[in-house]
């Protein structure tokens, strides 16, 4: 029975919650906790948490539907898992449970998970449910950029006006969760690598950091893989990859393909007699 249905749990999305609720009775006798992580997990993952185990998609909002079945599983799940404990967190706050979230972000944080921290950052910094806090707030993104969590890297920019006090150590703490294989570490890293900040400027290094992040669904790199293929660079120039990045970062609502798009759609530009630009003309 238990290799049957863990074969079905793997599957994609396509199975729906109530056939992984019944499953948890076929497999609580035997794995009573993994169950119930393997449900959390199933509903409540975060796509961006390192803890995140490889075959766990991940979902960037839990649905509204699952919110209850999600704070049931991961509060039984977070006993024995500092990654449920930070789901349960997410589900609390899809419930608007400022409190609990903010429970329940605490004690993962003190478990070590560095998604927690950010979360739980993002709540002091910005004042959301809970008194605003900027000092805390800093130490809790230092802590995660010092795990190699990239949200944690970026964060701590952002508390410091859009760039770090030290852009080096912010390019090496990058570099340390880019290997970790995570999307929008390498997204970063593309971006600082190609403008030479924090070290060498590196066309060809960051191309291939986008690149990584694009295989990976990421939309800005996507975008950026357009714009570096357009224009030939840090590699060969290739208008046709340079459309298709274009479109598949447009298809997932990224600003900048959308406006690339229509820029190729619309190459030339009409000025008034200031240089001032005021359309594109179509053709």
């Amino acid at each position: 029975m238990w290799v049957c249905c863990e074969d079905m749990l793997k599957r994609s999305g396509a199975v729906p919650v109530t056939f992984l609720i019944l499953a948890i009775g076929f497999l609580s006798s035997a794995y009573p906790q993994s169950a119930d992580l393997v449900l959390c997990d199933r509903i409540a993952a975060d796509p961006a948490d390192p803890d995140k185990p490889a075959d766990v998609k991940g979902t960037s909002e839990i649905a509204q539907s699952d919110i209850a079945t999600a704070i049931k599983y991961c509060k039984i799940a977070s006993a024995s898992s500092r990654r449920a404990l930070y789901e349960l967190g997410r589900a609390y706050a899809a419930n608007r449970q400022m409190a609990e979230a903010m429970s329940a972000w605490r004690k993962a944080s003190d478990k070590g998970s560095s998604s927690a921290m950010v979360e739980l950052g993002v709540m002091l910094g910005t004042g959301n449910g809970v008194a605003q806090n900027p000092a805390e707030a800093r130490k809790l993104f230092e802590r995660a950029a010092e795990a190699g969590n990239p949200r944690g890297v970026t964060n701590l920019a952002a508390l410091s006006g859009g760039s770090t006090s030290d852009p080096v150590k912010a390019r090496a703490l990058l570099s340390k969760a880019a290997e970790t294989n995570s999307a929008e570490a390498q997204y970063q890293l593309g971006l600082m690598t190609a403008e030479g900040i924090g070290g060498p400027k590196d066309d060809v290094a960051a191309r291939g950091l986008f690149e990584k992040a694009a295989a990976q669904g990421h939309p800005a790199a996507m975008e950026r893989m357009g714009a570096f293929a357009q224009s030939g660079r840090g590699g060969p120039q290739d208008s046709s990859a340079a459309k298709s990045y274009y479109e598949k970062a447009a298809g997932l609502g990224n600003e900048d393909a959308k406006a690339a798009l229509k820029r190729a759609e619309c190459p030339y530009v009409i000025k008034d007699k200031n240089g001032k630009f005021v359309t594109n003309l179509c053709f």
